[in-house]
């Protein structure tokens, strides 16, 4: 039996998502753009499903000057576009465990003198907000953008956003929250949320990859990356992807409606999971278990063993999962989100990530149960006699 434990990095379209795609697909040509009815009638599906995403964000996208949606190819091209087009230029302040796609953006900023103000966690994880409110209210640093996501890609922990917001709101500062790993996991409600710029993308929520969204709250401008057409105001130009953003309107509507359900599900797969190897091992470490964590999030460090060592050997066993951000997993360096957070060099070597969803079962738990420590003691063993 193969399982995949890998739903961080992307998850299976949902058949019900495929369908309404494929319709949409069969139903002739689609540029959204055009003003012959073929072009009118790709502009009423657009429109439609943009209407559909909004009500399910808790967001209004349909009131003059109001809040708006900019169609993006994904959360890479979402978050930088928030980063490079959001605030007056001045000091961007981000924590260290953000997305890479967020740290990249950032430091490539930096190289063309942007400031940076770097926010720590603690050894668990949870973003020091502290520092934030301290940064705040010291008169030399003139901040013009916050980006923080709303829960960790790695280790699961749900990260105090609401609180930032507030922060945020009474210093009159921009807040950009990267909410890719969250949307259709944790209920959000956009409309009063003092959010000024959101991100996030289809494939992490059973829909298709290749498209994704940069919420902006009403009387936030962004400046454009792209240029050379009139399309979504000349924010992100181009020919719309109708299909895809149908698809993920649809996976929008099915993870909403369906969350609560998910949720336990996904819980409850997680603990079991957790449970099961600590049982047999009380020597792991779970990463964040002592804060809120998304529902099928697990980070969990196999001490005497490598990452890449235990990584190679459950992908032979069938047992897809991650070593880290999907983004940077190819070259497996360190995991810079436990190094920031000041675990022990013997964690950080020997961490994976799990990831279930709503399509992961009980059986598909208690095999990987059984074959992650076999694979642990025989991995373990063979580093103590290497050493």
């Amino acid at each position: 039996m193969k399982v995949y434990l890998d739903n961080n990095a992307t998850t299976a379209i949902d058949t019900r998502v495929a369908n309404v795609m494929l319709a949409q697909f069969l139903d002739g040509p689609t540029n959204a753009s055009s003003q012959h009815a073929f072009g009118r009638r790709s502009r009423s599906h657009l429109d439609a499903a943009i209407e559909t995403i909004g009500s399910y964000l808790g967001t209004r996208l349909d009131q003059p000057n109001g809040a708006r949606l900019i169609i993006t190819s994904g959360g890479t091209e979402s978050n930088h576009q928030a980063l490079t087009g959001l605030g007056d230029h001045g000091p961007l302040v981000l924590s260290r465990i953000e997305h890479p796609s967020v740290l990249a953006t950032a430091k490539w900023l930096e190289r063309r003198g942007r400031p940076l103000r770097w926010l720590e966690v603690d050894q668990d994880g949870l973003v020091r907000l502290d520092q934030l409110e301290a940064m705040i209210s010291t008169d030399d640093h003139n901040i013009a953008l916050v980006s923080l996501m709303a829960a960790n890609n790695e280790t699961g922990v749900i990260q105090p956003i609401s609180e930032a917001a507030e922060l945020c709101r009474k210093a009159g500062i921009l807040l950009h929250v990267d909410a890719t790993q969250t949307i259709g996991k944790l209920p959000l409600n956009l409309e009063n949320s003092g959010i000024s710029a959101l991100t996030f993308t289809a494939h992490k929520f059973h829909g298709p990859a290749g498209v994704g969204g940069l919420w902006l709250a009403p009387e936030v401008n962004v400046e454009p990356v792209f240029h050379g057409g009139e399309q979504q105001l000349e924010t992100r130009p181009g020919t719309e992807p109708v299909a895809l953003v149908v698809g993920m309107a649809e996976a929008l509507k099915l993870a909403v409606t369906e969350m609560t359900q998910s949720a336990k599900h996904c819980e409850a797969l997680r603990d079991c999971l957790e449970n099961g190897l600590l049982e047999r091992h009380p020597e792991l470490v779970v990463q964040g278990k002592i804060h809120d964590r998304l529902p099928g999030t697990s980070s969990i460090s196999f001490l005497e063993t490598d990452r890449q060592s235990m990584l190679m050997a459950l992908d032979m066993a069938g047992i897809a999962c991650s070593s880290g951000s999907a983004c940077s997993s190819g070259s497996s360096p360190p995991s810079h989100v436990l190094t920031a957070m000041n675990r022990p060099e013997n964690e950080i070597e020997s961490t994976l990530r799990f990831g279930v969803s709503k399509f992961s079962t009980i059986e598909e738990i208690n095999n990987s149960i059984d074959s992650i420590s076999l694979s642990y003691n025989k991995l373990r063993k063979k580093t103590c006699v290497d050493n």
